[in-house]
């Protein structure tokens, strides 16, 4: 399966009011294999809640037993949500979340970078760090979508393509943070699957991010077109 990105770009005022933060939660223990699982769930259902990803509860579902509990806690939450709200309910309420809500945004470069310039870079460097992963960015969402991010996540079973990963996500984990912070203020569902993945992110170490850095700016290695 491909990555999603590489749409047209738009550029969207820093917002000037956020949630309050809340505190990071505290790490699970889990394996790299529950991490990948996590994440590719977190991609999924973080998704517009369409037929296809309803379609898909019964596979996630199958899969939860097998995580860390506090990660299998939320995720089972947001199926079951996902299971009995009214479809047109839900991707209404979608709507009103990501796509009106300047503080809910998914877009991981956004609460950094408030001008054009600065956001068109971010892009760039989210390009270059899918190249070097060996992943060719199209589609038709932004390249720092999160979903985008944990499935190249969740399909990284190379170590340098996991540390570009791990990269991109450690250090836009502020995004991430904040993110939850405004879904989880407006009592939203998707807040589960936010934490789910939170849950699965450790710190970003000084050696993994010194990798990151090295594996992106060598430029992209000829491996697999996504």
């Amino acid at each position: 399966m491909s990555p999603r990105g590489g749409g047209a770009t738009t550029f969207l005022p820093k917002p000037t009011a956020r949630a309050p933060q809340l505190e990071p939660l505290t790490p699970v223990a889990a394996t790299d294999a529950q991490r990948r699982t996590t994440h590719m769930a977190a991609s999924l259902l973080l998704g517009y809640p369409d037929a296809e990803v309803r379609a898909a509860v019964p596979v996630v579902r199958d899969a939860v037993p097998g995580l860390p509990a506090p990660v299998a806690e939320r995720l089972t939450r947001f199926l079951d949500v996902l299971a009995t709200t009214d479809p047109h309910e839900l991707e209404a309420l979608y709507v009103q979340t990501f796509d009106l809500k300047r503080k809910c945004s998914m877009y991981l470069s956004y609460f950094a970078t408030g001008d054009t310039r600065k956001r068109g870079m971010a892009l760039v460097r989210f390009v270059q760090a899918y190249r070097a992963a060996g992943w060719e960015v199209d589609g038709d969402e932004l390249p720092d979508h999160l979903p985008t991010v944990l499935e190249l996540s969740a399909r990284s079973t190379g170590d340098d393509e996991a540390r570009i990963a791990a990269g991109l996500l450690g250090t836009h984990r502020e995004g991430i943070e904040v993110l939850r912070s405004a879904l989880a203020a407006m009592r939203s569902p998707w807040t589960d699957v936010v934490e789910a993945v939170c849950l699965t992110l450790p710190a970003l170490d000084a050696r993994t991010h010194a990798r990151f850095v090295e594996l992106v700016t060598a430029g992209p290695r000829p491996r697999w077109s996504a």
